[in-house]
């Protein structure tokens, strides 16, 4: 019984694990064929037909990545593409990777998307083997910035809290020197000392709050041999 318990919770937490793909394309083909093939490698899919219900699901669903045709009616995916990177009413969506599909082979088009924030292009007719691997590095550039963004964040938290100690620290040195030395007014000492044991009551619950942070960043990351393994690793594995 402990062991099929266990076993549920492994395949919940694997389920909850995968990755995320919304495939906008006006071609219905497409749609269908990209939804049965990446759900077999274990994606989950949701699927738009035009930019304007990409926008949508985008907003409802939170992908982890977006695989964008650009040639589509209502709005082409250069102007989904413009919005989610600079409408402030996108920002929370900004740093989801995108590849484009276009049947157009153009150098010019691919530097304007490139310009515009996508992570790859991809010519029309596509073989699916060479969609996956791209996929895949996308995938796996963008993890690897989420490791360093967290890594910087818990950083600056922690220098964050070093600061507040080190000045806290001289604040209350001189206040203790005079009690210690039996200087100064013993009741404008005693006021300090209270306003030292507030301000430390404040820092403590600011240090608990920051390391829980510090926690939370720290469940989400992959150790330094992790990541050098994930760079390393074949695109197809």
């Amino acid at each position: 019984m402990i062991k099929e318990q266990m076993n549920e919770q492994i395949k919940e937490k694997e389920m909850d694990n995968r990755k995320k793909i919304l495939i906008v394309d006006d071609e219905l083909i497409n749609l269908e064929f990209f939804d049965l093939m990446l759900s077999k490698l274990g994606f989950v899919v949701e699927k738009a037909e035009d930019g304007e219900e990409a926008l949508e699901v985008i907003k409802k669903w939170d992908p982890d990545l977006i695989m964008l045709d650009n040639i589509m009616p209502k709005m082409s995916g250069w102007e989904v593409t413009k919005l989610l990177k600079t409408s402030p009413e996108y920002g929370k969506w900004r740093d989801i990777p995108i590849i484009m599909f276009s049947a157009m082979d153009d150098v010019k088009d691919k530097i304007e998307g490139f310009d515009l924030g996508i992570d790859d292009y991809i010519t029309k007719p596509f073989n699916f083997s060479e969609v996956i691997a791209r996929m895949m590095a996308v995938l796996r550039n963008h993890e690897m910035i989420i490791q360093l963004k967290n890594r910087e964040t818990r950083l600056e938290m922690q220098e964050s809290v070093c600061e507040r100690l080190e000045n806290y620290i001289k604040t209350v040195m001189p206040v203790l020197e005079n009690v210690c030395n039996n200087t100064g007014n013993p009741e404008e000492n005693r006021a300090k000392l209270l306003e030292c044991k507030k301000e430390y009551d404040e820092i403590q619950k600011e240090v608990a709050g920051l390391q829980e942070e510090v926690r939370k960043l720290k469940c989400s990351e992959k150790n330094l041999d992790s990541l050098v393994e994930e760079i390393r690793k074949p695109v197809t594995k």
